[in-house]
């Protein structure tokens, strides 16, 4: 890992403010309230939309955290967001990327764009808050893991259900053996849709329509593409909530028992591909994924839940504390010791500015982001297919299938690649 973020000296200061249009403010220098500039951890949102306003509002609340720049190919958004913040509006990401003075960026882009700037920012020095889901494939989860290692860079998964207490606690019961042996694993997520408009329309004069597409294929601009439920419910940018929302359930799955990490897994099921309109990728599944421990694991369609079955009980854990519970009842008050619980923090967000100054590892790490979303990946593939693959996650393969290795990538358009 690289070491801690060195303090910036008066000189380098200096030679910043000459090159380039930034003003040192009177809180530069610090406060009581506010550590002085060469210790904060200075952020770049990259898409700031719905999902990634509310990240900026979050990152805004964190201590020893300032933003000042945005990236955003709507340009009514970036204006908007950066004039909030007072700092600097990128139509392209890159340039905000090159901006030595930026430590860390906040990538709430659609689906198929994390991968790819998550590893520029990697090249570029900079560490990364990344929503979910992760990759458009498994080849991206696999290249991003491999890049981010290399440079040594901090990443946050945006699964924060894992800086919610009761989540924490219940997750903990059962890493700490609790509920004994696990048997069997449930996952619901809320399911997609059909439908979405195929009328050509012109493009907005406010967007930058062929940057939003980037590696995906060019296609006609229609009044659904690029809204939500649109880049969630298209192929081309997102495998649908098998992903964007399975990640939240499935992450807490990985989370608390590791029974992916048992040897080749079995994914078999059935789903519902639409064939009319613009929306294209899978839902209402049925699926059954067989582990190597004997443990299967029903993911289905419905709420935000995680349900852990154990020899001695069981745990179930949602969004919601009310609804989270665990069987015996006793469970629920138990109280654990410090070294049974799995790692917490000052919130999710905080947790992050933390440890891009310690370079320590945060709550929702890269390499778990990986194996939950190749579960989802994998889900897709046995869909598409209408047959069982299997993966083997030690080699990171599918098993002897030519044409399911082939579903693990994809092309991306020119001149955009990994």
């Amino acid at each position: 890992m690289t070491p801690r973020i060195p303090r910036r000296d008066a000189l380098k200061s200096l030679a910043v403010a000459a090159a380039a249009p930034y003003v040192i403010t009177s809180t530069a220098l610090g406060n009581a309230d506010t550590p002085p500039a060469s210790d904060r951890v200075t952020l770049g949102h990259i898409g700031v939309g719905g999902q990634g306003r509310g990240l900026l509002n979050q990152f805004l609340r964190c201590q020893d955290a300032e933003s000042v720049a945005v990236a955003d190919p709507y340009s009514d958004r970036r204006e908007a967001v950066a004039n909030m913040i007072q700092g600097t509006a990128y139509n392209d990401f890159r340039e905000l990327l090159a901006r030595d003075d930026i430590d860390a960026v906040v990538i709430a882009t659609p689906d198929h764009w994390h991968v790819p700037i998550a590893n520029a920012a990697a090249r570029a020095g900079k560490d990364s808050y990344v929503e979910k889901p992760l990759g458009l494939t498994v080849e991206e989860n696999l290249a991003c893991r491999k890049i981010l290692e290399e440079h040594g860079r901090i990443f946050q998964y945006g699964t924060q259900q894992r800086s919610q207490a009761h989540c924490r606690f219940y997750c903990s019961l059962v890493a700490s053996g609790k509920i004994g042996k696990i048997t069997a694993l449930e996952v619901v997520a809320p399911n997609g849709g059909s439908g979405g408009s195929t009328q050509e329309v012109p493009v907005p004069d406010n967007l930058d329509y062929d940057l939003w597409l980037g590696p995906a294929p060019m296609k006609p601009y229609t009044a659904d593409r690029c809204r939500t439920p649109g880049s969630y419910w298209i192929y081309d940018y997102s495998i649908g909530y098998l992903a964007g929302w399975g990640s939240h359930p499935l992450d807490l799955m990985v989370w608390g028992s590791d029974c992916d990490l048992a040897g080749p897994m079995t994914f078999e099921g059935t789903g519902t591909i639409p064939t009319e309109g613009l929306y294209d990728t899978v839902y209402n599944w049925d699926l059954t994924i067989r582990m190597a421990n004997e443990v299967t694991l029903k993911f289905t369609p419905g709420s935000d839940y995680t349900r852990f079955i154990g020899e001695d009980g069981w745990v179930g854990v949602a969004r919601s504390a009310a609804r989270s519970s665990a069987y015996p009842e006793s469970l629920n008050n138990l109280e654990l010791a410090p070294e049974e619980l799995l790692p917490g923090g000052r919130g999710h967000y905080q947790n992050f500015i933390d440890c891009v100054k310690s370079r320590e590892t945060p709550i929702s790490d890269l390499a778990q982001a990986v194996r939950s979303d190749n579960i989802s990946q994998l889900c897709d593939i046995a869909i598409r297919l209408g047959r069982p693959v299997v993966w083997d996650p030690t080699a990171e393969q599918v098993i002897d299938d030519a044409e399911a290795t082939a579903m693990l990538a994809r092309p991306r358009r020119e001149p955009w690649t990994l």
